[in-house]
């Protein structure tokens, strides 16, 4: 099992104040590999260059929402068994199913 303190992290949310408050949360933890964007094609090009285990992702969000990068992490073989955890404001019913189907690993609403 790999240990927190060799993983990366991709924290992908358009608001400052989110990123820092999940990086301090996860250093804490002891994961030390920890970078943020702040959408989904900032995200995409952060992975073009960059090995991620795992992404968590605001679903609100401009230029490209999380299930629209969850999607297009899925597509892409480099990334498609990338750990996928969506944060949402929105308990939507809806919303979640389309992220299971995508195939998102967790869901917090």
């Amino acid at each position: 099992m790999i240990s927190a303190s060799s993983m990366s992290v991709l924290l992908v949310d358009d608001q400052t104040s989110i990123r820092s408050l999940l990086r301090n949360s996860l250093v804490q933890l002891g994961f030390v590999h920890v970078a943020g964007v702040r959408n989904g094609v900032e995200a995409l090009e952060h992975l073009k260059s960059n090995s991620t285990h795992l992404i968590i992702s605001d679903f609100n969000m401009p230029d490209m929402d999380g299930l629209e990068l969850l999607k297009a992490v899925r597509a892409s073989a480099h990334t498609a068994k990338t750990g996928f955890i969506m944060l949402t404001g929105q308990a939507n019913k809806e919303l979640v199913q389309q992220a299971i189907t995508a195939g998102v690993n967790n869901f917090l609403a």
